[in-house]
């Protein structure tokens, strides 16, 4: 029971934050609020609703509720960390929360540029500013300290506005094409891509939260959701 109060905390915790203006939403226009009342697609976005929404074709709204839930609850995770809280590191082998916030915004840029503009690798200019959170490590460790919560929070906000932005900008056919230079010897769909993109900022949320648990002076496990 314990488990079940501290994760409706979580969410609605969540839910504040997304309400209270703490991260940009996905926006619409009426003439897309109009169509979709004719399928039954909503023009109005809670956060742990998942399905088509206006303004998007239908698999890629549906998408695009996904990236958002993962993406509001990542910010409210992180909004309250300090820079020293950013940097600590666990373990020499570890990966501080700072650098997966980085790492994070890396990956949604590396997909932009893959299956928005069809390239495999970043340029000579992005590479300064993406390649150590891309690969996290050395560089990761090395390179990726010295922040405040509002830049890393910045970079987010700005790579997710861009992906919506082209999302708005294609259909479902574009989200379920197979990519064929990585389709060699196993298919992948543009669908994959964003999907990935989902479940990998997921995946470290939950990193993120178990370092959170361990900085010096954090409650101690099974206080917070």
């Amino acid at each position: 029971m314990h488990q079940h109060s501290n994760r409706r905390s979580f969410l609605k915790s969540g839910i504040s934050l997304a309400a209270a203006g703490g991260i940009s939403l996905i926006p619409f226009t009426s003439t897309a609020n109009q169509a979709a009342e004719k399928n039954n697609v909503r023009d109005e976005n809670p956060l742990c609703v998942i399905g088509p929404i206006a303004g998007y074709a239908p698999q890629i709204g549906t998408l695009v509720t996904m990236l958002n839930y993962n993406r509001v609850t990542v910010i409210n995770l992180t909004k309250s960390l300090s820079a020293a809280d950013l940097d600590h590191l666990i373990d020499p082998g570890a990966n501080t929360i700072g650098a997966l916030l980085m790492h994070l915004a890396a990956v949604e840029k590396f997909y932009q540029i893959n299956s928005f503009e069809g390239r495999q690798e970043f340029n000579a200019e992005e590479k300064k500013l993406w390649n150590a959170g891309l690969g996290l490590g050395d560089s990761g460790r090395t390179e990726i300290k010295g922040k405040d919560v509002t830049f890393y929070h910045g970079l987010l906000e700005q790579g997710r506005q861009k992906t919506l932005q082209e999302f708005k900008k294609k259909d479902d056919k574009w989200l379920l094409a197979i990519d064929p230079i990585w389709s060699k010897e196993e298919k992948y769909n543009t669908y994959w891509k964003w999907f990935h993109v989902c479940e990998h900022e997921a995946n470290h949320r939950g990193q993120i939260s178990f370092l959170k648990s361990r900085l010096p002076g954090a409650k101690k496990a099974g206080t917070e959701g």
